[in-house]
């Protein structure tokens, strides 16, 4: 259990008997909700829990952790057999209602160990229109003996019935200090240096920590600095498969350089301050917020399936024209 949730887990776990049929784990990414859903999981399902969680030892705890128990269910986007334009598969990005039907097939089944049957939904705001109806049918009526736990990043995506049937649980982003500790004593401390670009979230700062991904993201800025169309074209096609951590990166990149124009420091590359202040100088700021608008709007829907190239190409065109280049002031 993260140090950051455990009030939570404490006020939650008070009397098993008191839980509801459904809750609703909400807050932002990397601040260890699907974690505490699955140790919330194996608490209920383990033979001898007591106030810190499940024993770990026990058959039960066995069968969950080699994911094989019974009683458990945990829904995710699954992958399904469409295809693109260039014959690969596509990955669907949404539960669908056939999902959710085969849950309501397991939630009537007798409990295997004559006790609580769990399932997790994860993100719930994957859900698609049919599946969240489906879903609320559930939640009107809910099976005895059954507890749904859906984790959300973004909770409003899900249907506000959906919603208002859950006991909501806020997580939320800990303290610098507390979270740079905890970082520390994991052995994490290249993890550390990440917590400013991901905005504190120490999980997302761990992902974000690791020598694939750092080298990845070296290549990425160091184009934007020194930056012209073939660079950038060149850009687009090495991270076509990868839009969402792009997408990231240069929303990020673009908040610092308008932070800095308005005389503010930038609070996700500080370790660029240099650099960034070198380009504030140069770029048109109008030009800068409009592609910002737009990469906000882009960043509801990036979970489609569309092309990966085609749209990092013209967010690094906009780019390449904000920084004025070839241009001069």
């Amino acid at each position: 259990m993260h140090p950051w949730n455990l009030p939570i887990w404490q006020e939650l776990t008070r009397d098993r008997a008191k839980l509801p049929h459904a809750l609703l784990l909400q807050g932002p990414k990397g601040v260890g909700k699907r974690d505490f859903a699955s140790a919330l999981a194996q608490w209920l399902l383990c033979e001898v829990p007591d106030e810190t969680g499940a024993c770990g030892r026990c058959k039960s705890c066995g069968w969950f952790e080699q994911g094989a128990h019974p009683d458990f269910r945990r829904l995710q986007p699954a992958s399904d057999s469409r295809t693109d334009d260039d014959g690969g598969k596509k990955t669907s990005k949404l539960i669908g209602i056939g999902e959710i039907r085969e849950l309501g097939d397991f939630m009537g089944l007798v409990s295997h160990q004559g006790g609580w049957r769990v399932v997790v939904i994860q993100p719930a705001e994957s859900l698609n229109k049919a599946a969240g109806n489906a879903l609320l049918k559930t939640l009107e009526e809910p099976p005895a003996g059954v507890l749904l736990i859906l984790v959300a990043d973004q909770p409003r995506r899900l249907l506000a019935t959906v919603r208002s049937r859950c006991r909501k649980l806020a997580f939320a982003l800990p303290g610098r200090d507390q979270a740079r500790i905890w970082l520390l004593e994991q052995g994490l401390s290249q993890a550390v240096a990440a917590l400013d670009e991901v905005g504190g979230a120490p999980l997302l700062a761990v992902d974000c920590s690791e020598p694939e991904r750092l080298a990845r993201r070296q290549r990425f800025l160091t184009t934007l600095v020194d930056t012209n169309a073939v660079s950038l074209s060149k850009l687009a096609q090495e991270f076509q498969q990868r839009l969402d951590e792009s997408w990231g990166w240069l929303s990020r990149w673009l908040f610092d350089l308008l932070a800095i124009q308005a005389a503010d420091a930038p609070r996700y590359f500080p370790e660029h301050t240099a650099v960034l202040e070198r380009l504030a100088r140069r770029a048109r700021p109008v030009a800068l917020w409009r592609l910002q608008q737009e990469l906000l709007a882009a960043g509801r829907w990036l979970k489609h399936p569309l092309n990966g190239q085609l749209l990092l190409e013209s967010w690094l065109i906009s780019y390449l024209e904000a920084m004025e280049i070839g241009h001069g002031r």
